[in-house]
C-alpha cells in the first residue's frame, strides 16, 4: 500500500480489504473493466419522472433507514440521489450492499427517475453493480478538505469534496474550450511550437535548462512561443495561436508560478489597435460565457467588463518621475535618481542591472497595484521590449499595450517588429544587458533574425495569461487554485 496520509486506521483498511474479498467471492472481479450507462448524471437530472436510467458514479453519501436507504453518487458534473428498498432489491442484495459498499466506492445503478415527497430528484434503484472498491476513505468523512497542502497535493480529493474547487477547475477547462471556439471562429489556426529550444526567448525571464542526452547538448525550456509563432506567420500562416505551457525560472507568488499556461496569437496585416479591439472582445466573451454577466467580483472588488480605461504608460510614468522616461539611457544614473528622490533604498535596486528592469520595477511597485478596473496601458518606451514595433511618429515609443484588472497583468500585445535591422540592434542591446548581469533580459536569437531577413508581413500579436485570467473570472486568490495539479515542493 502507498504511504498512509489520509488519516486511515489499520482497522479501516483491513475492513475495506475484507469487503473487497467479499465482492470478489460474489462477483468474481472487484474492479470491473467497464459499465454501460444510458445517461450521465447531468443528463439524468433533466429527465422526467418515470424515465428509466442506468447511471454510474462515486458514492458520496449513504443513509440506511431499516428497509429503505438513500445515497448519492457523484461525477465531475454533479450529484444525484438514489434510493434502494429491501423489498425491491431482495433481502440478499440489500444486505450485501449495506455490508460491503462504502463512501468513495464506484457503483452502477439501474432504475427510474422520481421525486421524493420532499421534492428531491431521485433514482429508484432496481439493480446495482459494484464497479470499484475504494480502499481509502474520502477526506474527513466527506466534510471537505481544509488543509492547503493536502488540497493541492491530492487535488483529486479536493475536487471531490470541495464544490468550489470542482466548479473552478471544471470552469477553467470549459473556458479553454470556449477560447478555442472563439479563435477558430475568427479564422485563427491552432499550431504547435517546440518546448525545448536552443535559445529560449520571447520574454524577459530566466529559463530552465535541461540536457538532451542523445544530442549531448543543453536545451532551454521555452519562456514563450512568440518567435516560432511569428516565423509561422512568415511562412504564410495568416492567423495562428497556441495554448502553450511556458516555463520561467523566477520567483513565486500568488500570481506567478514557474510552469504556467499562456495563449498567444498572431495575425498578419494587423496592428496593435486591431489586436486591442480583438483582445477586448475575447475577454468580454469569456467573462460573459463563464459568469453570465460582465459585472463580476474578484476578492471583494467589483469589476465591470462592459468598459475599460485607457492610460498612456509614458505619460503616467512621467508624472511619477517628474521627468521624461523616454530620455532615460543609463541604468546607473536612473538608479541614483530613484535613491536620491527617496523613492527606493539603494539596496532594493541593487540587483536590477538594466534600464528596462529598473523602469518596470518602479511601475510594478508604484502604479500597477492602483489600476483596479479593466485598463489598457499603451505607449511604452522602446527600451522596454525588443520585439515590438517602434512608433512611426516617435521612434522612442512602442506600438504596444497591456490589459490589467485589479492590478494583475492579464495580457501584453503589440505591433511586431518586422525590421531585421532594428531587431538585430535590439538584440545586441539585450546582449549588453545580459553581460551586465540582467538574468531576465531577452536572449538574442540569430535564427529568428535570419528568418525576419527573409521577409515578414506586418504582424500583431498578444500573449495572455490563462491562469491569471481564470483567477479573476472564477474569483480565486492564487494561481494554484486554478491549476489542476499545481507544482509542489
Amino acid at each position: 500500500m502507498a504511504e498512509n496520509n489520509t488519516n486511515m486506521s489499520t482497522n479501516e483498511l483491513e475492513a475495506r480489504l475484507q469487503k473487497a474479498e467479499n465482492i470478489k467471492q460474489r462477483d468474481g472481479v472487484v474492479w470491473k473493466d467497464r459499465f454501460e450507462r444510458t445517461h450521465t448524471i447531468a443528463d439524468a437530472r433533466k429527465l422526467a419522472d418515470e424515465t428509466p436510467v442506468v447511471l454510474a458514479g462515486r458514492v458520496t453519501a449513504l443513509r440506511w433507514l431499516g428497509k429503505l436507504m438513500f445515497g448519492r453518487i457523484y461525477d465531475i458534473e454533479g450529484e444525484i440521489q438514489f434510493s434502494m428498498s429491501r423489498e425491491e432489491l431482495g433481502e440478499e442484495n440489500y444486505k450485501f450492499m449495506k455490508a460491503n459498499v462504502d463512501m468513495g466506492d464506484f457503483i452502477g445503478i439501474t432504475g427510474v427517475i422520481y421525486h421524493t415527497t420532499a421534492g428531491e430528484l431521485t433514482v429508484r434503484v432496481s439493480n446495482y453493480t459494484i464497479l470499484s472498491k475504494a480502499l481509502r476513505p474520502l477526506p474527513e468523512k466527506f466534510h471537505g478538505l481544509t488543509d492547503t497542502e493536502t488540497r493541492y497535493r491530492q487535488r483529486y480529493l479536493d475536487i471531490i469534496s470541495n464544490p468550489e474547487a470542482r466548479n473552478t477547475l471544471l470552469g477553467r477547462f470549459k473556458m479553454t474550450q470556449a477560447w478555442r471556439e472563439f479563435m477558430n471562429n475568427h479564422g485563427f489556426l491552432e499550431i504547435e511550437t517546440p518546448i525545448m529550444q536552443n535559445i529560449a526567448s520571447g520574454a524577459a525571464a530566466k529559463p530552465f535548462v535541461t540536457h538532451h542526452n542523445a544530442l549531448d547538448v543543453d536545451f532551454q525550456l521555452r519562456i514563450s512561443p512568440e518567435l516560432f509563432l511569428k516565423q509561422a506567420i512568415g511562412a504564410g500562416f495568416d492567423k495562428v495561436y497556441e495554448v502553450a505551457k511556458d516555463f520561467r525560472n523566477e520567483g513565486m507568488d500568488a500570481m506567478h508560478l514557474q510552469e504556467f499556461t499562456m495563449v498567444e496569437w498572431y495575425a498578419a496585416y494587423w496592428d496593435f489597435k486591431d489586436n486591442m479591439k480583438f483582445t477586448w472582445e475575447l475577454v468580454q466573451h469569456l467573462v460573459q460565457k463563464m459568469c453570465g454577466t460582465l459585472q463580476i467580483e474578484y476578492q471583494g472588488t467589483k469589476l465591470d467588463f462592459s468598459s475599460y480605461d485607457l492610460i498612456d504608460y509614458t505619460a503616467k510614468m512621467n508624472e511619477l518621475f517628474g521627468s521624461d522616461i523616454l530620455e532615460f539611457d543609463d541604468a546607473d544614473k536612473l538608479r541614483k535618481q530613484l535613491v536620491d528622490q527617496g523613492m527606493f533604498p539603494a539596496a532594493e535596486l541593487e540587483d536590477l542591472k538594466s534600464l528596462p528592469a529598473l523602469v518596470d520595477y518602479v511601475y510594478k511597485r508604484k502604479i500597477r497595484g492602483s489600476l483596479i478596473k479593466p485598463t489598457f496601458l499603451y505607449n511604452y518606451p522602446t527600451y522596454m521590449v525588443p520585439l515590438a514595433r517602434h512608433n512611426d511618429k516617435d521612434d522612442r515609443c512602442l506600438d504596444m499595450f497591456q490589459l490589467l484588472a485589479c492590478g494583475a497583468e492579464i495580457c501584453k500585445g503589440y505591433s511586431e517588429l518586422v525590421n531585421p535591422i532594428q531587431q538585430l540592434k535590439a538584440f545586441e542591446e539585450q546582449a549588453k544587458n545580459i553581460a551586465g548581469g540582467d538574468e531576465e533580459a531577452f536572449n538574442p536569437d540569430n535564427d529568428f533574425v535570419r528568418a525576419m531577413e527573409h521577409g515578414f508581413p506586418p504582424i500583431s500579436g498578444v500573449g495572455l495569461g490563462v491562469d491569471r485570467l481564470t483567477c479573476i473570472i472564477f474569483n480565486q486568490p492564487t494561481s494554484r487554485d486554478v491549476i489542476l495539479f499545481p507544482m509542489m515542493k
